[in-house]
């Protein structure tokens, strides 16, 4: 999962990186508030770690930011030495999903991210994606529209899954590069366009079908349900 933290104490934050690292997850550390936001703003995450206490704007205004100001609704977990419960209270009241007091204890933090990623991810580590009329079978690589197979190289393979993984979320090119092709500064994210275009294609990702790939202008794609299939999910 790709994870971006905003800890102002330098300490903190790599001993909270490493900790995710060494669990699989890719890390992005943030010592500024505007710096975060910036980067929020232009990339997607699959997670964040709030401190509350910041030297420019509280974790509190942060997410705030977040959730009415960007409509984002990425898994927020407040970690910070703040323990009154009026805090508690108006950070979860506020849309954060968990709330960890210091000192953080390693196996604790990562049971509880695991548990807010389970609740908001219910197919991120299934083998086999079965949405509407696709089926994927992440083992054998093999992809089904309707029963009948999809010819897909590994890399549109991927990408499709986890553009199905994340349905109906705004994912940036940067994570789907990531996601797909690794961290390979030589990968160039019009990669992800071209990607995007064959799998747009070969799965058929139009309206008539019940989905479409929909891009945002400077930020990345997303796959969205439409028609009786939007109906039905919700």
């Amino acid at each position: 999962m790709r994870i971006a933290i905003l800890e102002d104490d330098p300490l903190q934050s790599e001993m909270l990186a490493l900790w995710l690292r060494e669990s699989g997850h890719d890390l992005y550390c943030f010592a500024d508030a505007r710096d975060f936001m910036r980067i929020a703003a232009r990339e997607s995450f699959d997670f964040f770690l709030l401190d509350s206490i910041l030297p420019q704007l509280s974790g509190q205004e942060v997410l705030e930011w977040l959730r009415k100001e960007r409509n984002n609704d990425t898994p927020v977990v407040f970690v910070t030495a703040r323990d009154a419960e009026e805090d508690v209270v108006a950070a979860l009241t506020g849309g954060a999903d968990d709330y960890i007091v210091k000192p953080v204890r390693r196996w604790e933090l990562l049971a509880r991210v695991d548990a807010v990623l389970r609740r908001g991810r219910s197919q991120a580590n299934e083998q086999v994606v079965v949405v509407g009329p696709y089926r994927f079978d992440v083992t054998h690589k093999e992809a089904q529209l309707d029963g009948a197979g999809l010819e897909l190289t590994d890399k549109e393979f991927d990408l499709a899954v986890f553009l199905f993984r994340n349905l109906g979320r705004l994912v940036s090119r940067g994570h789907m590069l990531e996601a797909v092709w690794g961290r390979s500064p030589t990968v160039a994210t019009r990669t992800v366009d071209t990607h995007i275009s064959r799998v747009r294609m070969k799965l058929e990702l139009r309206p008539e079908r019940g989905y479409r790939l929909v891009p945002a202008y400077n930020f990345g794609y997303r796959l969205e349900r439409v028609g009786a299939e939007a109906g039905e999910a919700a």
